[in-house]
């Protein structure tokens, strides 16, 4: 079976020449805003807090090869300033997430007023959707349904579906031990590799205190149950160093590439002004660098997992 030329285009859009996804993360909206507000002493205007989020567009966006931004203040701001040209693709979320809930107790709830369908009118090259999950839960198999309704979608409109399953512990008083998360992040990929999400955003495998084997054996395993369907790591909020090296182990493994966001310019939040602009130049573009640097050297081509779409001459009749 082929893949819909749409689709395979929109990747070629996200991804380097190569087929390396590096994508610039700054999606986040409430828990963004509610550190920016308590670093500044004061409420960030909807102008003020879409301006944080250009400045590290623009910056660090040259090393990229695609962005994850949200439609409310990044998308349209950043097209019409020119900020995002049309050498980078863009991911856009559909979730609304509510960090003050427990990952257990959030319902799936959907950005007001967007749709698919919008975002792909609108120039978006690639959906992504969060979605806290646990196999064993028993909210499973809703989300499951929901994951078959977006992969249709996305089939319609021939536009790419990023998924990014979270792991979390059950019951909530519990923490996730390094053999939980494991099981979780695994048998999750597993699970929608085989329902057909085109591309799989998936945490680290194992904790930042395990030992380099645990590590292998685990990113090794991950890439065996994502199957034919590419994959790329998330930094979930982890420290630079660490998400460095981690980059290291899952492309290594087989990973496609990183969808990275705090681990990069997560000190601009706390920074004003020439300070900040100083460190997303430096610091922050060569940490994007480094990580570009690795993707090259042992990422996985994406397109050596997907078939090429159909080139007969009568494609568009099929």
């Amino acid at each position: 079976m082929s893949t819909p030329l749409g689709t395979y285009r929109h990747l070629t859009q996200c991804s380097t020449e190569n087929g390396h996804f590096v994508v610039l993360a700054i999606d986040h909206r409430a828990n963004l805003l509610d550190a920016l507000n308590q670093s500044a002493g004061k409420d960030y205007s909807d102008k003020a807090f879409s301006d944080f989020k250009l400045e590290v567009v623009d910056a660090l966006i040259p090393d990229a090869s695609a962005l994850l931004i949200d439609p409310a203040y990044g998308m349209a701001r950043g097209i019409a300033k020119g900020i995002i040209g049309t050498q980078h693709g863009i991911l856009l979320p559909l979730e609304v997430t509510n960090y003050n809930i427990h990952p257990s107790e959030r319902e799936l709830s959907f950005i007001k007023g967007w749709s698919i369908e919008k975002l792909k009118y609108s120039g978006g090259t690639g959906v992504k959707l969060l979605l806290n999950y646990h196999p064993d839960a028993e909210t499973a198999p809703q989300k499951h349904e929901m994951v078959r309704r977006i992969i249709d979608d996305c089939k319609r409109y021939e536009i790419p579906f990023f998924l990014e399953p979270i792991a979390y512990a059950l019951p909530p008083n519990n923490t996730l031990t390094s053999k939980a998360k494991r099981r979780i992040v695994i048998k999750s990929a597993k699970t929608f590799a085989k329902m057909g999400v085109d591309v799989l955003k998936v945490e680290f495998p194992a904790l930042p205190t395990d030992n380099e084997a645990t590590w292998q054996d685990a990113v090794t395993e991950l890439n065996a149950a994502c199957g034919d369907t590419p994959w790329v790591l998330l930094s979930a909020g982890v420290a630079f160093e660490t998400f460095r090296r981690q980059t290291e182990f899952a492309c290594k493994a087989g990973a496609s590439g990183v969808i990275v966001g705090r681990a990069v310019w997560a000190e601009a939040v706390t920074l004003q002004a020439a300070e900040r602009h100083n460190f997303l130049q430096g610091e922050a573009k060569q940490r994007i660098k480094q990580l570009t640097k690795i993707c090259a050297d042992h990422a996985t081509d994406w397109r050596t997992k997907m078939p090429p779409p159909n080139t007969a001459f009568d494609w568009y009749q099929a």
